[in-house]
């Protein structure tokens, strides 16, 4: 069978699965639709939760992402998997005990304050559309080459698709989706990567491969400095990002991650705290097999696109060069008329240019490997996006129907009322969300880690200091994710928007770029909320206890509720 034979043939199965199983577990009750009927087991949690987690960003665009920066991307893997340690120490068993549906719940109970949930589904909603931007790309970046339609027309598509099962199955309908698709990303991101392995160095194993030597001897890092030497870039093991920039983004992405409504919510649908735990644990253990796999597909496919490209004539270049093309999202200007394809650091000189994000889906078309390979990484690359849209999308719909219409404006609302606006929230949200495919701010990783910036501002010192610091009052926890929010809002504009006068590289604060600004906003934060939580009353006194009781250590306890 042809490509696109076997690419519609995988899409409708695992589509079809997808849908049976939404339709097998739809929800039927608030809690249902919130928190999966909070009865979810450890195991499948946590494969859910990395299936949440490993969203297009992960799957499609970091190995794309490491691929072109090298050394310098590694603060991707660092601060993506480091932010779960933080998630399992910190907030989940802590959030899980205290019982509530959402992160706004949480914070307008904490804080005792119907402004402060206000603040809250505010912070959000922005986190989760900054995020759900970059999945649908990755959706509309999947449907146009491989399904030959334009990427407006594979956002829209996705959008269908993920708002079916999110709509009908709510948390439970996801949840056992979720399950599948993390067995259908990670079969599809493993299999080209051993494929390749072997074909490179002879190594079964990514992460031993990519660290060997190829059948010329030379091991592969190596050869890729070298490559990268003779057409002008920096050398692909060291990075050109200052210390304090690649501390920043770390520290971003790692507060980020344990400040993201998506994730933390997922924590909700076990039965008991210990569970939330084991839940982490899971999770990372499941994360951590595509994210040690990502360097090793990165280094493949950069050495294969250069020996592929690189000085050759145009007319004798392989198909998926052409196919790509199609696209737009890889370029050939002959500035020239030589028909020799130039592929050099310099912007000058240099004739191709290739989108960052089609690395991963390209990379078995460029190692020629079989068409139900190529076929499987795209069905893997919906799956990575769709589990995370449908998470993102169950986010923004509670956060509008329980936050906003059951909590403050109108708390007589029934249970099928609360359920139908949940609903219809999701298929507002997926609107917005498709629009914002379409035309993202930038490609899929930075655009999600913006979202990662966004959430470390607001969410992630709220979270923390009302599980930690008995004395922290609705005052300081509002007066700090205002300003937290606003200034990453802010820096976020101003330097990748050019609003507000715009800004260049050599215009950043500190030399911090957007992607950790998130950290310094992260700080001010902490700042403002402790400095007038202390100058301003004290908590009411049942607040304190209640805080004091989500605290008590008793691990495999029943969740607190009151």
């Amino acid at each position: 069978m042809d490509l696109q034979m076997w690419t519609w043939l995988l899409i409708a199965i695992t589509f079809s699965v997808y849908i049976g199983i939404a339709i097998w577990s739809r929800a039927g009750s608030t809690q249902d639709f919130y928190v999966a009927g909070g009865g979810v087991s450890p195991i499948a949690n946590g494969l859910a939760t990395a299936a949440d987690w490993m969203s297009a960003a992960s799957f499609i665009s970091m190995a794309g992402l490491i691929s072109f920066s090298g050394y310098d991307a590694s603060v991707y893997l660092m601060g993506w998997t480091g932010g779960y340690v933080l998630l399992a120490l910190l907030l989940a068993p802590y959030l899980r005990k205290f019982g509530k549906f959402t992160v706004p719940d949480f914070i307008g109970d904490r804080y005792y304050s119907n402004i402060a949930r206000s603040v809250a589904v505010f912070c959000a909603l922005i986190v989760s559309f900054t995020y759900v931007a970059g999945q649908m790309r990755g959706v509309g970046l999947v449907f146009s080459r491989f399904l030959e339609v334009d990427i407006t027309s594979g956002v829209l598509i996705g959008m269908i698709i993920v708002l079916f099962y999110a709509v009908l199955g709510g948390m439970k309908g996801i949840t056992y989706t979720q399950v599948a698709q993390y067995c259908v990303l990670i079969f599809a991101f493993m299999v080209p990567a051993i494929f390749i392995s072997i074909q490179m160095t002879g190594n079964p194993i990514p992460q031993l491969g990519f660290g060997s030597a190829g059948s010329d001897g030379v091991y592969l890092l190596d050869k890729l400095d070298g490559l990268h030497h003779e057409l002008g870039f920096d050398a692909y093991t060291s990075g050109s990002k200052s210390r304090l920039d690649v501390f920043f983004i770390t520290a971003a992405l790692m507060v980020g991650t344990a400040g993201l409504p998506h994730v933390i919510v997922r924590f909700f649908t076990v039965k008991k705290v210990s569970d939330a735990r084991k839940s982490a644990g899971w999770a990372l253990f499941f994360i951590s097999i595509l994210y040690t796999t990502a360097p090793a597909i990165a280094v493949f496919a950069r050495t294969n696109l250069i020996q592929t490209v690189s000085n050759k004539a145009y007319s004798e270049l392989p198909g998926w060069v052409a196919n790509w093309e199609a696209t737009g999202l890889l370029k050939f200007q002959d500035k020239n008329s030589d028909n020799i394809v130039q592929y050099l650091a310099d912007p000058v000189l240099n004739e191709l240019t290739v989108d960052k994000d089609i690395m991963v889906l390209a990379n078995p078309e460029i190692a020629e490997l079989p068409n139900w390979v190529i076929a499987l990484v795209a069905a893997g690359g919906l799956a990575a996006a769709l589990s995370t849209a449908a998470g993102l999308l169950l986010v923004i719909s509670a956060s509008v129907s329980h936050d906003l219409i059951k909590k403050m404006i109108y708390p007589k609302i029934s249970e099928k009322g609360e359920l139908i606006t949940a609903r219809i929230s999701a298929i507002a949200a997926v609107s917005v969300a498709g629009y914002f495919g379409i035309n993202p701010p930038d490609f899929v990783a930075a655009t999600v880690a913006l979202a990662f910036g966004l959430a470390a501002a607001s969410f992630f010192p709220a979270i923390i200091l009302g599980i930690f610091v008995k004395r922290m009052n609705k005052e300081g926890a509002v007066a700090g994710m205002v300003i937290g929010m606003l200034l990453m809002l802010y820096y976020m504009m101003r330097f990748k928007f050019d609003w507000f006068g715009g800004g260049s590289k050599e215009d950043w604060w500190f030399g911090i770029s957007p992607e950790g600004f998130g950290t310094v906003a992260m700080i001010v934060n902490f700042g403002v909320s402790l400095l007038i939580a202390f100058v301003s009353p004290k908590p009411p006194e049942e607040i304190q206890e209640m805080v004091e009781n989500i605290r008590i250590p008793s691990g495999a306890g029943e969740a607190y509720t009151h």
